[in-house]
């Protein structure tokens, strides 16, 4: 096991998870995402995708804060409480997207066995990526990691 594995193991011991950021890279946006909240809590592990490293950071943490008191998430459902001033909406995220997004996952459960909720934000003029007067920039740089029927704009 190498230093970085020792350290997500530590951290999910002492926090309850460990937080990865990922940078953007080509015309990927940046995304962060929590390790070991399903291990430390039995629920879901969390992404969100797009929003700078200090803001996504401390929105995993509040989410990690929430998981660990046994707050429980519905996919489809508005929760406040994680940025100043506006809700996020929960989406389940689709296992296809597991080996592109959460390796670490992968790793600490040995394979595709965990769930990941995602927190989706809108936009300054609160506006969802699945609304149809969403621009396609906001939509790309927040993609939507879900097959879920909830929002009519992805399934027609």
């Amino acid at each position: 096991m190498d230093r970085g594995e020792q350290k997500a193991l530590a951290d999910i011991d002492r926090y309850g998870c460990h937080v990865i950021h990922v940078l953007e890279e080509d015309e990927l946006p940046s995304f962060t995402y929590s390790v070991g909240i399903q291990r430390s809590s039995g629920r879901p592990e969390g992404v969100i995708v797009g929003l700078k490293q200090p803001l996504a950071h401390s929105v995993i943490n509040e989410y990690n804060r929430r998981a660990q008191e046994g707050e429980v998430f519905t996919p489809g459902e508005q929760y406040s409480g994680f940025i100043e001033g506006f809700d996020l909406v929960v989406e389940r995220v689709d296992p296809e997207f597991y080996h592109e997004y959460f390796g670490w996952n992968l790793w600490l459960y040995g394979g595709p066995e965990f769930d990941v909720i995602q927190l989706v934000w809108p936009s300054t003029d609160g506006v969802w990526p699945w609304q149809i007067d969403a621009p396609a920039s906001f939509r790309d740089w927040q993609p939507l990691l879900t097959k879920s029927p909830i929002s009519p704009i992805r399934y027609p």
